[in-house]
C-alpha cells in the first residue's frame, strides 16, 4: 500500500488530516459554511491555524453553530459569556469583531442575495487553480486578496486584512492551494 501524500503543512498533525483531506481547497457556497470560515480565520490571527482547529468544536458551541443571525444579535451578556469561554480565543478584540463581521456579512448577504454571490463574484464564480510544487511557493497573499481585504475593510470588517483574507479563499475553495503531488490535487482532477 502506498503512503498518502497531502500538502506539506497538513503533515505537521493528524489534526490537520480531515480538515485538508475534505474541505481545504473544496469549493464552499453555503453562507453558513462561509461565515464559520470568516470567523475562524479571523480568530486565527497571530496564532497557529493547529490552534484553531483544536477549538472548533467549541467555537461551533460557543458561537450558535456560526449562525449569522444570531450572532450579529450578541449583546453585552454574551460577549462576557464569551470572554469567560476557555474553549475558544478570548480576544476581546476577535470576539467584537465576529459580532460586527455577523451584522455586516448579513447586509451584503441582503443586499446581493447570498454572501456566497458577493465573495465569489471576485473570482467570476470560479475556483484559481495553482500548481505548486511546494509549500513555499504559495504566496500570503495576492492582487485579488489585496481588493477583498480593502473592499470588506471599507465595508467595516474586522480581522481581514490580505493574509488572512487569502487563507480564507484558500480554506472556502475560491483558490486551490493543494500542492502538485498532493494526493486532493490528483483526486480534483487538476493539472499543471
Amino acid at each position: 500500500m502506498s503512503e498518502i501524500i497531502r500538502c506539506e503543512w497538513a503533515c505537521e498533525s493528524p489534526i490537520f488530516y480531515d480538515y485538508h483531506d475534505n474541505e481545504w481547497g473544496r469549493p464552499v457556497h453555503d453562507d453558513r459554511k462561509l461565515f464559520e470560515m470568516l470567523i475562524l480565520e479571523g480568530a486565527q490571527a497571530g496564532l497557529s491555524w493547529i490552534t484553531v482547529l483544536k477549538k472548533r468544536d467549541s467555537y461551533r458551541q460557543a458561537f450558535d453553530s456560526f449562525d449569522p443571525v444570531k450572532v450579529a444579535s450578541y449583546d453585552d451578556k454574551k460577549t462576557a459569556e464569551l470572554m469567560a469561554n476557555d474553549g475558544i480565543i478570548r480576544n476581546r478584540l476577535k470576539i467584537d469583531s465576529a459580532i460586527t463581521n455577523a451584522r455586516l456579512f448579513l447586509d451584503i448577504a441582503h443586499k446581493h442575495g447570498s454572501f456566497d454571490k458577493f465573495i465569489w463574484g471576485y473570482v467570476d464564480y470560479n475556483p484559481i487553480v495553482n500548481h505548486f510544487k511546494k509549500l513555499a511557493d504559495i504566496p500570503a497573499h495576492t492582487p485579488i486578496s489585496d481588493k477583498i481585504s480593502k473592499d470588506l475593510k471599507k465595508l467595516g470588517f474586522k480581522f481581514v486584512g490580505s493574509t488572512i483574507i487569502y487563507a480564507y479563499m484558500q480554506a472556502i475553495g475560491m483558490v486551490n492551494d493543494h500542492t502538485t503531488d498532493c494526493f486532493v490535487y490528483k483526486e480534483m482532477g487538476l493539472s499543471g
